[in-house]
């Protein structure tokens, strides 16, 4: 059994100050004049030894002894493998921390309970860095192991505590209706390893388990899995890299450490149909929200209407209606949507039903309770409202960006003035072409026909009466400057998109990944620019568009779909590209090497 001791409990009484003492520079004092302490604890004993077997099946307790008082900061990161139904519970006793179950131990099972930022010493809280405890309720100990990264599909960032879950039932399902054979937490860098267990064949998972049931929740939780079933090749032994706890801030021994398997967490799409919202925005406008993608509606319309009469525009998701009625009459305070789509039915099969959704005004704010009092009628209110506008930074891309409130009816696009004026004061006329977003049919875009010029002031107008709405209103003139930055501070890349063979998202974001800067879709090589670039770090994210539906599409388990693939072009080994003021980066970016 001496074997399964780790090495900090064979060296701990002699070296422990000394494998700390790097820490001990810090020379602050404490209230007493002495020094801060700054090292962690460590375990001196463990009864049962580490490695025991027949360990019995009830009532069972495993006691750990510390060199120093200590408190649980995490109670949930004192974990079990394989997970019962209640978690672990524990008390202190003077230096001693006690585990036991409430739940029976099953019995003939190989058992690990870790400890991941559990325990801190009690006077200045140094987290003790960890540690994997095996033992068995049969006569022997399984020995093999796998290792992993569980990481976030969109950034490729790392995942802190995902549950990762192992499962010897080899069905699709499993993962949905029982706890695992095996489960462990991962660590800062996203790593896990799943030590002791036997050798056979698995299904291997890992959710961000918000519930803390160690069961798959497909509506609030999100999830990621390896897509072929799996077998151990590795061997656990406690004095291995893979099995010893380090300092999360110890970069290198951190990325040293063997990752079999990459899982990649996302949000699968709801499986159940139905509407879930509705809200009235308007007199003649409204919208209903369903509970998953790609609703599938058959007709709808509007009590007391022409079925013509009503305008209707789901989002790119398709779970999303927008719905307005085309006539200028009298609009009650309910309108009556009547809506035939596929519901989900109590089986689980979606079969199609006849719904009559109202949408009504929010409280306070109908017509009726308007009555009695003269109504505020603003100059919007009589107009066909309109945005017009124009970013100096993605103009160039994106054009001048037209957006209505309402859909509208009448259009005279060819009314629209596009003119630029140059640094000598002359002015021109110049061409333009508009393009109507696919998912959006109220938004535009005006599109300059020649290239834009620095020094340049260009100008884009809509003229009175241009467009009319399904109000019946017609819009106000309006007119829009833009001029292309002359800052030279900002910086600017250029990318030479090679070995492109399929279509690619390709997508420009800020250092913490969360905003979209530039985007371009790409089906062959290119040259991509990324103009007007303020000081900082940036990301260049590259999504494989299997299904060329433009759109990053996501997983799901039944299906043994993996997300579509996310990749990070990397600059010297970093995803992140510097830019520095007024830098004109140019970069070869081989997409055929980066998409596999």
């Amino acid at each position: 059994m001496k074997k399964f001791i780790p090495l900090i409990l064979a060296v701990a009484a002699v070296l422990g100050p000394l494998l700390f003492a790097p820490s001990c520079a810090n020379t602050t004092e404490s209230p007493t004049g002495g020094k801060k302490d700054t090292i962690p604890p460590y375990i001196t004993d463990i009864v049962p030894l580490p490695g025991s077997t027949g360990v019995p099946v009830k009532g069972a307790t495993i006691t750990f002894t510390f060199n120093e008082y200590v408190v649980v900061k995490e109670p949930r990161n004192i974990f079990l493998s394989p997970p019962q139904v209640k978690a672990p519970k524990h008390r202190l006793k003077g230096k001693n921390l006690v585990v036991y179950f409430e739940d029976n131990l099953d019995s003939n099972t190989t058992y690990t309970l870790t400890f991941t930022d559990a325990i801190a010493d009690n006077n200045e809280g140094n987290k003790f860095p960890g540690y994997t405890y095996v033992f068995s309720t049969g006569s022997r100990i399984d020995s093999m192991m796998i290792t992993g990264t569980v990481e976030n599909c969109n950034t490729l960032n790392p995942v802190k505590g995902a549950t990762v879950l192992l499962y010897r039932d080899l069905t699709d399902s499993a993962v949905f209706l029982r706890r695992p054979y095996a489960a462990v937490k991962t660590d800062d860098w996203g790593f896990f390893a799943l030590p002791f267990i036997a050798d056979t064949s698995y299904r291997l998972y890992a959710i961000k388990d918000e519930n803390n049931n160690n069961i798959y929740d497909p509506d609030t939780e999100l999830i990621g899995f390896v897509s072929d079933t799996i077998k151990p090749v590795l061997v656990a032994h406690d004095t291995i890299k893979e099995m010893l706890k380090y300092d999360m801030k110890d970069t290198l021994s951190c990325l040293e450490r063997k990752s079999e398997y990459e899982i990649r967490l996302f949000r699968e799409k709801p499986a159940k149909q139905h509407v879930v919202n509705k809200v009235r925005t308007a007199d003649r406008a409204g919208y209903i929200t369903f509970m998953a993608p790609n609703a599938w509606i058959d007709s709808l319309w509007i009590k007391g209407y022409k079925p013509d009469r009503t305008i209707s525009q789901f989002n790119i998701l398709n779970d999303s209606l927008e719905v307005w009625l085309n006539d200028r009459g009298p609009v009650p305070d309910t309108l009556k949507l009547m809506v035939n789509y596929r519901k989900t039915d109590s089986l689980g099969r979606l079969k199609a039903v006849l719904e009559q959704i109202n949408l009504q005004y929010p409280e306070g704010k109908s017509k009726s309770s308007n009555r009695g009092r003269r109504r505020e009628i603003s100059h919007e209110d009589t107009i066909c409202v309109m945005k017009l506008s124009a970013d100096p930074k993605t103009v160039e891309q994106v054009g001048f960006d037209l957006m209505f409130n309402y859909p509208i009816i009448n259009e005279k696009f060819d009314s629209l003035v596009f003119r630029y004026v140059n640094p000598r004061q002359k002015e021109f006329t110049g061409k333009f072409s508009v393009e109507r977003d696919s998912l959006n049919l109220r938004h535009y875009s005006i599109i300059p026909g020649e290239q834009l010029l620095p020094g340049y002031d260009y100008y884009l107008k809509v003229p009175q009466g241009a467009f009319r709405d399904i109000n019946g209103f017609y819009c106000d003139s309006v007119e829009v400057k833009v001029t292309l930055p002359k800052d030279e501070k900002l910086g600017s890349i250029e990318c030479e998109m090679t070995g492109v063979d399929r279509k690619v998202i390709v997508e420009l974001l800020d250092e913490k990944c969360t905003k979209v800067q530039r985007k371009y879709i790409i089906t062959k090589d290119c040259t991509l620019r990324f103009p007007y670039l303020n000081k900082g770090k940036y990301c260049l994210r590259l999504t494989e568009d299997r299904n060329e539906n433009s759109f990053v599409d996501t997983g799901s388990v039944l299906e043994r779909r993996q997300p579509e693939k996310v990749v990070f072009y990397k600059l010297n080994g970093d995803k992140y590209i510097e830019v520095l003021e007024g830098a004109e980066m140019v970069q070869t970016v081989n997409v055929g090497e980066l998409i596999k």
